[in-house]
């Protein structure tokens, strides 16, 4: 009988090997009749869209470097996304690669925490997320990690499933909640809830002047009057705003006294009658990348934003 959710890595390491292992994941959903959807990298979409013909009009395409570039963004606006929108009790089947080459260190953290996330936010849901890994381009560690985080594994070269045998998704995720050290001689302000429309107009004038216009201007305006909110009604009261330019990006950090207790705040998609307790949730799929660190000192929040 199979589990309710199921979650396991593919390792692969050519077009041939990738081909093997998701094209026949994919034709046994649509046999089944189970939705399905695939979120890989541009070029590994185009292999899948190709192999499958004529039957890629019935699959959901998405090319995760757009829709998963912040990997917080991937389980509330890409899985849970289209999982969500299938009738109830109904099974869905969804590739996602969350973790290529061209990733980069800053982005890494979050999107490890997301693979182990992922078995926390669809448990004891009808759902099967096939998640490839490229053997040949992708690190030692990082493969590891892959075993922590699924608790199944498909070898390169056809080999058949196995138990992982290495599968701890909640260390991975304490593992990864790595302090972001303070940027100094950057733009700096405190606030409360009397200074509120001050920073935050502020903040819009230094992310104008560092590059961003339109509207990434207006998201990053946007993430600093959702996270500095945040930090006046959760994180006691007050906290401390920063905004610099970094490689062709704008970032806005925002630090406070609160902790985040729940791993998966931001990651969930709002119920459609939930009041508040949005913030973190916009502010992941507005932002080109989002990093947190939460402990007993306090919790930080940095997203950036492509000028």
């Amino acid at each position: 009988m199979t589990a309710a959710f199921v979650h396991p890595a593919l390792f692969y390491q050519d077009d041939e090997d990738y081909l093997a292992g998701t094209i026949p994941f994919v034709r046994e959903g649509l046999d089944a009749g189970e939705p399905v959807a695939v979120a890989v990298p541009g070029d590994n979409l185009r292999l899948i869209r190709d192999a499958l013909g004529d039957a890629a009009d019935t699959v959901r395409l998405l090319d995760m470097r757009e829709a998963g570039r912040n990997p917080g963004r991937i389980i509330p606006g890409v899985l849970r996304a289209f999982a969500d929108a299938q009738p109830d009790g109904r099974r869905v089947r969804i590739i996602g690669e969350p973790i290529w080459a061209g990733r980069t260190a800053g982005e890494y953290p979050a999107c490890v925490q997301h693979e182990a996330l992922i078995n926390a936010a669809f448990a004891g849901r009808f759902a099967t997320i096939l998640c490839p890994y490229d053997v040949r381009r992708l690190d030692e560690g990082v493969l590891a990690d892959a075993y922590a985080t699924h608790p199944t594994v498909i070898p390169s070269g056809g080999a058949p499933e196995q138990e992982s045998g290495r599968y701890a998704p909640d260390d991975v995720v304490a593992r990864y909640n790595e302090p972001l050290p303070v940027v100094a001689d950057v733009l700096s302000l405190c606030f409360d809830a009397g200074s509120l429309p001050e920073v935050r107009h502020l903040a819009t004038a230094e992310g104008a002047r560092i590059g961003l216009t339109g509207v990434a201007l207006e998201n990053l305006t946007l993430a600093a009057a959702e996270l500095t909110t945040n930090s006046v009604v959760h994180g006691g009261g007050s906290g401390t705003l920063r905004v610099w330019g970094e490689d062709g990006y704008a970032v806005c950090e925002v630090r406070d006294k609160g902790r985040l207790a729940d791993p998966l705040a931001g990651r969930r998609p709002a119920a459609r009658d939930q009041r508040g307790g949005r913030g973190l949730l916009l502010v992941n799929l507005i932002a080109d990348l989002v990093r947190t660190h939460t402990g007993e000192e306090g919790t930080t929040v940095r997203c950036w934003f492509a000028c």
